[in-house]
């Protein structure tokens, strides 16, 4: 254990004195002495406690404090029972030595600390050394077979005092023994392990999170017959699940690190054998995707619905709406091989399974319900809604009725239940994903509206490929965009070209701001006041705070500089389009 861990331990009343910088130290025992020389005693890494009765005057400090120095222990704690404050003295001839002093509370008994330190000691080499074989043995026989990860890190828990999750490249917990991880927690200890594995850095990697030191080990399945390790790590990345440990395990022996190991080879193991539970769903999505592609009769994309809809949404009962998703993830040309030798379509796909899973939601069976396939680059989602249908058939009426209903004037209702919505998709991962994008990957993802037929799929494909171009257009690691935003011009400007783009915002509006520079005069303030008021001299004058007869002044000084009319629809909408383009 480390001194650092010792600080954070608030029933010891450590107070630190000096050597913030070498709290990371390893301790390997504890011994409480008042002698002026206990060299003979010391072996090294030894947490030292006194009661300061050898010190008689200031100038006992420094030899003492030379002695514990060259024998290498990690620090020392001075009681404050005896003398009240620590002397200044001993502060000062630690920090000579860089020996790392603490103040331990009156109301602390030396023997507090001493047993916490044995017992966190002897705990982790009982850990590793005599008992870590037979330990070994139960985790391999109580593995995936007899419970899933929860029975892996059960034992962690009880047998090694490990508390432990399981966690998807996003931070959702898998898996944890006690209490579950907090959400934003999960997504920031998830963000530090995609980052350290895009860097290179060997694991389990460190993350320090509000006090708290956390070890966190990719799962991967090495052993026989698993899949072939990726060329390159990109491939990879943003699919592994990984386990977070509440320990910092730095200072571990090798036959502690080699059993942390094992267990996420058994992990990796349930991981490989949910990855297979996915193949049906994966297929289902797969024959609709090549129907609607193909332009297939709407009768025969609606009886491979129907297949797929108890599958998805067991014991529904009804046809669903449903709502498609696509996402890309796309590379620049870095790393270990070039942008077009990844092959993205697998990555996409994966993840997209993952963020299309409800983050308050824990378990590995949670996306069972999301059916996602890939072809070329990208991934599309097939994600049913349970549709409200049966209220509005009549008594007795069958699922076909009710869905031509809905296809009615019924369809605005349906149009309001709840779905998925392109920003609070990403709003949980957003952090995570760009840490493992890192700085040369993007991830677009576009939603479609819910359709209520087999008809309305093809549409529905198109208008979530549109909304994905849209969020590519976007600056930004993690961009989305919803089919809400195909209906305005905000689908319109980013795909004029950046000289256009610069050449119309320049001719309409560099003569106001060069009038605004020479004279602050406000021009720009007020041309977007003016549109945002649909033109009302009145509603703008107030907003402004300006007098009518002021903001006539300004609007007649914009059309003079400019040549334009702002009584016109025409030049409002070209001052508006020129506003949202700068």
């Amino acid at each position: 254990m480390r001194l650092r861990a010792l600080l954070e331990t608030d029933a010891l009343g450590l107070r630190l004195l000096g050597g913030e910088d070498e709290l990371d130290r390893t301790v390997r025992g504890v011994m409480t002495t008042d002698l002026r020389d206990p060299s003979r005693y010391l072996s090294g890494g030894e947490l030292v406690l006194t009661g300061l009765a050898w010190r008689r005057d200031a100038a006992d400090s420094e030899p003492f404090v030379r002695i514990l120095a060259g024998a290498g222990v990690a620090g020392l704690a001075a009681g404050e029972a005896e003398l009240g404050d620590i002397p200044a003295d001993l502060v000062e001839a630690c920090l000579h030595h860089r020996l790392p002093l603490f103040a331990v509370n009156e109301t602390v008994a030396f023997a507090t600390i001493t047993e916490y330190v044995v017992r966190q000691v002897s705990g982790e080499r009982a850990g590793d050394l005599a008992a870590v074989v037979d330990r070994h043995r139960r985790l391999m026989t109580s593995g995936p077979a007899g419970g899933g990860p929860e029975v892996v890190l059960d034992l962690l828990t009880s047998d090694l005092d490990l508390r432990a999750w399981v966690l998807s490249p996003t931070g959702r917990q898998i898996a944890g023994a006690g209490a579950p991880l907090p959400g934003p927690l999960g997504a920031t200890l998830a963000g530090h392990h995609l980052a350290a594995t895009r860097t290179g850095r060997r694991a389990p990697h460190r993350a320090a999170v509000a006090g708290t030191t956390y070890s966190l080990f990719p799962i991967r399945n090495t052993g026989r017959g698993a899949v072939p390790a990726a060329r390159d790590v990109r491939e990879s990345v943003l699919s592994d699940w990984l386990l977070a440990v509440e320990a910092d395990a730095s200072d571990w022996p090798a036959a502690r690190l080699d059993l942390l190991q094992g267990v996420t080879q058994l992990i990796a193991v349930e991981r490989d054998r949910r990855d297979a539970a996915r193949t049906v769903r994966r297929r289902l999505a797969q024959e609709v995707l090549e129907l609607v592609q193909a332009g297939a009769a709407p009768a025969e994309i609606a009886a491979r619905l129907r297949v797929a809809a108890p599958v998805l949404l067991p014991g529904l009962g009804v046809a669903p709406q449903w709502q498609v998703v696509v996402a890309r993830v796309d590379w620049s040309a870095s790393g270990q091989a070039a942008a077009g030798e990844i092959a993205s379509g697998p990555v996409a796909q994966a993840l997209l399974e993952e963020i299309l899973v409800d983050p308050a939601v824990s378990g590995p069976d949670s996306a069972d319900r999301i059916a996602v396939a890939h072809t070329g680059e990208e991934a599309i989602a097939l994600v049913p809604l349970p549709a409200v249908i049966t209220a509005l058939a009549e008594p007795g009426e069958g699922e076909e009725d009710a869905a031509a209903g809905a296809d009615g004037e019924d369809a605005d209702a349906l149009a309001g239940e709840p779905g998925l919505h392109a920003d609070a998709l990403l709003a949980s991962v957003r952090e995570p994903l760009t840490a493992g994008l890192a700085d040369d990957g993007r991830l677009t993802l576009g939603v479609s509206a819910a359709v209520h037929s087999a008809e309305g799929l093809r549409g529905a494909l198109e208008e979530a490929r549109h909304a994905r171009r849209v969020a590519a257009a976007r600056p930004g690691r993690v961009c989305a965009a919803g089919h809400h935003e195909l209906a305005s011009h905000v689908l319109l400007l980013p795909f004029v070209p950046d000289d256009v783009r610069r050449a119309f915002t320049a001719r309409l509006l560099d003569p106001l701001r060069d009038y605004d520079r020479r004279h602050r005069a406000e021009l720009i303030e007020t041309l977007e006041a003016f549109l945002d008021c649909d033109g009302s001299w009145t509603r703008c004058a107030a907003r402004l705070h300006l007098h009518v007869n002021t903001l006539r002044y300004r609007v007649g000084r914009i059309e003079q500089l400019t040549g334009r009319d702002l009584s016109r629809l025409e030049d409002k909408l070209d001052f508006f389009l020129a506003l949202r383009m700068s």
